[in-house]
């Protein structure tokens, strides 16, 4: 069982960056892909960015491609997410996820196992 712990949401004003952060308690964590979804009210959740056990891979959704970047460090058992110019499109909760298999995929939380508990993330304009 992987748990996961994402932190540093928050509030932010439009064209400002915000930096989240997921903890996992796996010991091999590299083996696992990771990815990071959002959820705004009234909406389904959303894939946002996906990368691979050791890292080389890296996928976007189109509407976050150039603004947000994933990175990991697999010595500490971590997965980050920074975005820039966030947009108030941009507010939802946002959720870590572990698939289990270090294989990056761009697709729906069907393909993610385990779960954060999810951090809030609000753009004002």
């Amino acid at each position: 069982q992987v748990q996961l712990v994402e932190s540093g949401g928050g509030s932010v004003q439009a064209g400002g960056s915000l930096r989240l952060s997921c903890a996992a308690s796996e010991r091999t964590f590299s083996s696992y892909a990771m990815g990071w979804f959002r959820q705004a009210p009234g909406k389904e959740r959303e894939f946002v960015a996906a990368i691979s056990g050791p890292g080389a891979v890296r996928y976007f959704a189109a509407s976050v491609k150039g603004r947000f970047t994933i990175s990991r460090d697999n010595a500490k058992n971590s997965v980050f997410l920074q975005m820039n110019s966030l947009k108030p499109e941009d507010t939802a909760v946002y959720y870590c996820a572990a698939r289990s298999g270090p294989w990056a995929v761009v697709g729906g939380p069907d393909e993610y196992n385990y779960w954060g508990q999810g951090t809030q993330v609000t753009v004002s304009s």
